[in-house]
């Protein structure tokens, strides 16, 4: 009963990539700069796994350790990006060697959204970069009085609707969102589109937990694909579900907030099956990052690793648990954006040896292929596997 438990931090950066500066992101470095920025910042548990231990300047600030008790490393992305889908798709084994298309400098043109309005039957409101928090104020009360949604994007590749949960029903706004997906194609293929709905009154409009992202189907086959085709169960916990378009999972449960994904993770290991169970906890990035909050980043990252004797309690004895992120998002930086950076990666499972260290690996991709060759999965991807570095 092999299992493979892998837990995205969303955004848990380590450190900016050698091209760092192709992508504005000089300087970043989210953990070692959120522990700089709030030293009183405590992480015990991953650091006995070896967080701290990992290469890297300044990365010992987060508690290097004498004798790690799992294998660590930090992991450069081959993928051109720094969003959640080419993060997230490489940890999987599939690259994406052509960025995804951004439009931050002039919002999408004009043929799409004139396609895009008539496809939805009224107007819109925006179509430019902006903070998704900061915009809503600023068209709020447009969008209430005349019902038209909020457009809007990021240096991310993403198409973001806001629409007022009393003025566009939730259900309604997902619509909406399918809509532009199916528009969104070719060389405007955006790698989400996003709804993101809101509530409140005029200069207090807040954002709910029902976000929901409508992403590309994956470019090439990865190891959930390989473990549903091969009769395993693949429960994709958060995001997930929407960062695959739903392909190759046997089980999903969308969770509401970091704290339900962390229990449900929990939840799901204690139960006896074979296979992946992959979770993205979203919170350090959506809530935290993006908004250039430390301390609610730094309690979110110290919430999860009080929980992590939890999750490794619950582990049966043939389980490899995966600790790793799929981009940057520091936020004592000026940029609310993602950045360009090295993730970490902790392993640990009962067959794991102890105080392995991974060095600096090139690919995301490297989990993907060592999952698969522990599974049994049979996956040839562009990167190399760690597997008999790590068991005893």
């Amino acid at each position: 009963m092999k299992r493979a438990i892998i837990i995205v931090l969303d955004s848990v950066g380590i450190g900016e990539l050698p091209d760092a500066a192709d992508f504005g992101d000089v300087g970043s470095n989210t953990l070692v700069n959120i522990k700089k920025a709030r030293p009183e910042t405590s992480l015990p548990n991953m650091a006995a796994l070896g967080l701290g231990n990992i290469q890297g300047e300044d990365i010992h600030l987060l508690g290097k350790v004498d004798a790690p008790k799992g294998a660590y490393c930090k992991l450069g992305e081959k993928s051109i990006g720094k969003d959640t889908t080419t993060g997230h798709w490489e940890i999987a084994g599939v690259l994406t060697k052509e960025p995804f298309p951004t439009f931050t400098e002039t919002g999408f043109p004009k043929e799409i959204m004139d396609k895009f309005e008539e496809a939805i039957g009224r107007k819109t409101l925006g179509n430019y970069a902006a903070s998704g928090t900061v915009i809503i104020q600023d068209l709020g009360d447009e969008h209430v009085k005349t019902g038209y949604p909020i457009v809007y994007t990021s240096a991310d590749s993403v198409f973001q609707i806001a629409a007022h949960e009393d003025v566009i029903p939730v259900d309604k706004l997902y619509e909406i969102c399918e809509t532009a997906r199916k528009l969104l194609t070719g060389k405007y293929g955006v790698a989400r589109v996003i709804a993101r709905p809101f509530i409140g009154t005029s200069g207090n409009y807040t954002r709910t937990k029902n976000r929901k992202d409508f992403s590309l189907e994956p470019t090439g086959v990865t190891i959930l694909d390989l473990a549903k085709e091969k009769g395993m169960n693949v429960t994709a916990i958060g995001k997930i579900e929407d960062i695959f378009e739903h392909r190759g999972m046997t089980r999903t449960d969308h969770t509401t907030n970091n704290n339900d994904g962390i229990e449900k993770t929990i939840l799901y290991t204690k139960e006896e099956f074979e296979g992946i169970l992959f979770t993205n906890l979203v919170d350090t990035d959506m809530i935290y990052g993006h908004r250039n909050d430390v301390e609610g980043y730094a309690k979110a990252l110290e919430y999860f690793d009080s929980k992590l004797p939890e999750i490794m309690d619950a582990m049966h004895d043939d389980d490899i648990l995966f600790i790793t992120a799929d981009h940057g998002c520091d936020p004592t930086t000026p940029s609310t954006d993602h950045s360009r950076e090295y993730t970490p990666l902790l392993v640990y499972g009962k067959h794991v040896k102890e105080g392995v260290d991974l060095g600096v690996r090139k690919s995301f991709a490297d989990i993907g292929q060592t999952i698969s060759d522990y599974l049994g999965l049979g996956a040839h991807f562009e990167a190399e596997s760690f597997l008999k570095d790590i068991l005893k």
